[in-house]
């Protein structure tokens, strides 16, 4: 396919990393110089300004903010035809439609950097063939029904970067009492990754929830600290925002 993407962020680059080995014609805008330069060196893809991604694609990714979006989008010629997949958070792809016409919004996919790699979630709304043919099965599509669901997953997500704190500063904490903090490290990761991904909640929290265990003695303390109450506020708070 001929692929496009508008914006060289984080994400948008990760995405691109991922299926750069998969014979596509890719082109992503400078927006990003270094990153785009990067790209390009490591997977031969081709760099343009904007209104050059939009010419050379028949399917336009947009890895904008909202408010880059509000002013780049409405300056650029799309073509009847190309269908548009937009990584936008807080931005429903009815809104999004009078910005890219006569292009069509099909999807609101917001992947995460595990994308370059594989094994990534996906969390999808819309028509999502393409997403489907495009990134699995190398990686999981969750699929949303409607801009509320979306924004209450878009809010729960949000759990990822606490929880690699937690674990980053379990880390740091077990770091000066070890002869190899490299290895606890990645104990720590290995520990939490492998149980996470070969359990349900549920049992799992009860299988570690046996009384007076080193488990249930921190969680018991955290609990009682607040932890648990502070996630909640922390959600409601970013589900009531809303962008």
């Amino acid at each position: 396919m001929r692929l496009g993407f508008i914006g060289t962020g984080t994400i948008a680059s990760a995405v691109v990393e991922g299926i750069a080995a998969d014979g596509h014609q890719i082109t992503v805008s400078e927006r990003s110089r270094a990153r785009s330069a990067d790209l390009a060196a490591r997977f031969g893809v081709s760099v343009a300004d904007n209104q050059g991604v939009v010419d050379a694609s028949d399917v336009l990714f947009l890895g904008l903010l909202p408010d880059q979006a509000a002013t780049v989008l409405p300056t650029l010629h799309f073509h009847a035809g190309q269908r548009v997949i937009s990584f936008i958070a807080g931005v429903s792809l009815e809104t999004l439609a009078p910005m890219v016409a006569p292009a069509t919004p099909v999807a609101l996919m917001l992947p995460f950097p595990g994308i370059a790699k594989g094994g990534s979630p996906i969390i999808a709304l819309g028509q999502t063939d393409l997403i489907d043919t495009l990134f699995t099965p190398a990686n999981s599509v969750y699929y949303v029904e409607n801009d509320t669901e979306m924004m209450a997953y878009l809010a729960a997500q949000a759990v990822l970067s606490p929880a690699v704190k937690l674990v980053a500063d379990a880390a740091q904490w077990i770091a000066p009492k070890v002869s190899d903090p490299a290895q606890a490290e990645d104990f720590l990761r290995v520990l939490v990754g492998s149980n996470l991904m070969s359990n349900d909640l549920a049992p799992l929290l009860q299988a570690l929830s046996s009384p007076g265990g080193y488990n249930a003695r921190l969680r018991e303390h955290m609990d009682a600290e607040g932890m648990q109450a502070a996630l909640a506020r922390g959600l409601e708070a970013l589900a009531a925002r809303g962008d």
